[in-house]
């Protein structure tokens, strides 16, 4: 899904990432997975416009903080147990666009515990702010 980088909108953009980030949380729809935490890895791309984010005096202010990716997916799994990683992608989503800064949102989310015969199991969005 690297199809919307060749979207316009991006071409001005400063891509901020979080990678790997593994958290233990509820999710699942399954009885097995309603008993317990599991762990989950998500990754993020925010796009801010270059404008918005070029630094002019080398301070946090002016850039987007890394902490508001980790405080906006903190702050959507503690809403409690979520059944679906679409659900979660999507809220993820939805809120870390409510950064006035953030132009676009690339979250995917995978569960690496789930079937021993693969790597992980996930789901991936990609949302632009509508101009």
């Amino acid at each position: 899904m690297t199809s919307f980088l060749l979207h316009p909108a991006l071409a001005q953009c400063r891509r901020l990432f979080l990678r790997n980030y593994a958290v233990m949380i509820n999710i699942g729809v399954h009885d097995f997975e309603k008993k317990g935490e599991q762990r989950v890895m998500f990754n993020v791309d925010l796009y801010i416009p270059l404008a918005q984010s070029t630094p002019q005096h080398d301070q946090l202010d002016e850039v987007v903080d890394y902490d508001f990716i980790r405080e906006t997916i903190a702050q959507c799994m503690a809403r409690g147990h979520i059944q679906l990683q679409e659900t979660l992608c999507d809220d993820i989503a939805r809120s870390l666009l409510t950064h006035p800064k953030v132009l676009a949102a690339r979250v995917s989310t995978e569960k690496p515990d789930v079937y021993a015969d693969c790597e992980a199991v996930g789901v991936e969005v990609f949302c632009i702010k509508e101009a």
